[in-house]
């Protein structure tokens, strides 16, 4: 059974109200039998797909494409960017991680970073982590006062309705786990020392902010779902699973585009390349 649909049933409508209790994290809708051996050619075929699309888009010069991800810590947002975007030619992407706003950052507005980040024709961009950082956790950490983070959920609107009508397909993607699947998680890096650069003792202290992160991402989701730059909430406990949809996500709407190789105007049967 092929991976079809993800883009309708994960899509967050715009004017729909985000529920996160009602998400089955370990779902596989999708794919009601089998397991993920067996789905491993379909992820093949997926990416050979993207691939062929990444191509046409780098080629024809004409669309930007930002890419959005956000997770909870061990969401998974690395492994599944590594996955679904492995066979890109490095060219034509780029994965851009924010972390905690430098001292220059802080003296500009918070969209100053993610503005010149944002993807040129024919590119498409990663954001691991963005700038929903900057409204959810100042938001659940309160850092600022809630007027501020109010006001970025209107400022990102309409930051992202500008990028859209310049010409950026925006994707913006919720890897969705649940608590149990974070313990789990955080205990296999901690049972491995290979892995123990990867803990963060604040991974902890948000982990106790568990049921306020959901209610500011349920907030967040709801009110900036809009036509031009829509969520989506891909179940994500199984790990194979992610990476099929979100692959699906990006095949989908790329195929949207219609992109075509540019037409040449020569006759390549003219061509004689001489020894």
């Amino acid at each position: 059974m092929p991976v079809t649909g993800a883009l309708e049933r994960y899509l967050v409508k715009p004017g729909s109200k985000v529920d996160l209790d009602k998400v089955d994290c370990g779902e596989k809708f999708l794919f009601q039998s089998g397991n993920k051996e067996e789905f491993d050619p379909q992820f093949d075929v997926l990416q050979h797909e993207l691939q062929d699309l990444q191509k046409r888009l780098y080629a024809e010069n004409k669309h930007r494409i930002l890419v959005v991800m956000q997770a909870m810590d061990t969401g998974g947002k690395d492994g599944c960017i590594k996955h679904v975007f492995s066979r890109i030619d490095p060219q034509g992407i780029q994965v851009c991680a924010f972390k905690k706003p430098s001292e220059e950052e802080l003296a500009h507005d918070f969209l100053w970073r993610v503005h010149s980040k944002v993807p040129g024709k024919g590119q498409i961009v990663i954001f691991n982590r963005s700038h929903y950082e900057d409204i959810i956790a100042v938001r659940v950490k309160k850092i600022y006062p809630d007027a501020v983070w109010k006001n970025r959920q209107r400022h990102v609107i309409e930051f992202e309705r500008m990028l859209a009508e310049e010409g950026t397909t925006i994707v913006k993607i919720f890897l969705h786990i649940s608590k149990e699947e974070q313990k789990r998680r955080l205990q296999a890096r901690l049972d491995n020392p290979a892995k123990h650069w990867k803990i963060n003792p604040d991974d902890l202290v948000d982990r106790a902010r568990w049921s306020e992160f959901m209610t500011a991402y349920e907030d967040v989701m709801t009110k900036t779902s809009t036509a031009e730059a829509p969520w989506y909430i891909v179940p994500s406990d199984r790990k194979w699973y992610r990476n099929l949809c979100v692959a699906r996500i990006m095949l989908d709407t790329l195929k949207k585009l219609d992109m075509k190789y540019p037409a040449i105007t020569w006759d390549p049967k003219s061509i004689e390349i001489k020894d």
